[in-house]
């Protein structure tokens, strides 16, 4: 399975088919994570054939900062 590009966002078709995909070290979520050709992609595991969200390095840094500043906590 590929992921499927979205018109306009710059984003590489990744063959992701064979990606090592990683769940939480708690186990506990849905979200899995994987390293693909310099890319990181992430998914729901509860459905992966659905479509994968893809981060250069720099969005996913920023994104993980922000997650651990509370940014995205709904509580």
């Amino acid at each position: 399975m590929t992921s499927q590009p979205l018109a306009g966002w710059g984003k590489p078709d990744l063959d992701l088919t064979d990606a090592d995909w990683q769940s939480s070290s708690r186990g506990a979520g849905d979200v899995q994570i994987a390293f693909v050709e310099g890319f990181i992609a992430m998914r729901n595991s509860e459905r992966p054939e659905s479509p994968s969200l893809i981060f250069s390095p720099d969005e996913w840094h920023k994104f993980v900062l922000n997650a651990r500043g509370g940014e995205f906590d709904l509580t």
